[in-house]
């Protein structure tokens, strides 16, 4: 039996590998898929923030993220733990960057709890390069493409920024809403 695909799924897959092998010449199967699941599980804005607090709260938060993903001095209760935050705060920090440009902090303005592009390119580049160093066991074959991710991820980002706007060229085109 097949797992269940999201509905989304092809849409997506589509609109990366048009934008990360049709036009940045980044041509990894592996990666095109990841980031377009990603798409999907972000389409649904309870997974944004799917890590959560002592309270069982959701973290919206990049800093609070960081100490929940660290098991010496933060929250994480285990390697395990951790390596589940790091590949969220990844995956977390390439989707704001990549398709909420907004919500980044520029050097003109100032919002709170927002964080800086570079911020966020810091954060998710570690973030995938410790996920890929869990490299035994269960995670041996996936840690290559987290490494990937790592040593591409402002590439990443751009190729989020062109699917970006070729979803919003996508919507122009679509007729007004029927009220």
């Amino acid at each position: 039996m097949q797992p269940e695909t999201h509905p989304l799924e092809s849409f997506f897959h589509q609109a990366v590998r048009n934008s990360y092998e049709g036009r940045l010449g980044l041509n990894d199967p592996d990666v095109t898929g990841y980031v377009a699941r990603l798409l999907c599980e972000f389409s649904q804005s309870d997974k944004l923030y799917k890590v959560r607090d002592e309270m069982g709260r959701p973290i919206a938060e990049l800093d609070q993220m960081m100490t929940a993903a660290d098991p010496i001095h933060g929250t994480a209760a285990s390697f395990d733990a951790e390596r589940m935050v790091r590949k969220h705060i990844g995956d977390y920090a390439l989707f704001v960057a990549g398709m909420y440009p907004e919500a980044v902090e520029t050097g003109r303005q100032r919002r709170r709890h927002h964080p800086s592009l570079g911020e966020l390119i810091h954060a998710g580049k570690e973030s995938y390069y410790i996920v890929s160093q869990f490299n035994l066991f269960e995670y041996e074959q996936e840690a290559p493409l987290f490494g990937r991710l790592s040593d591409w991820f402002e590439r990443c980002i751009l190729g989020l920024t062109l699917v970006r706007a070729e979803l919003n060229h996508h919507r122009r085109l679509l007729p007004p809403p029927v009220n």
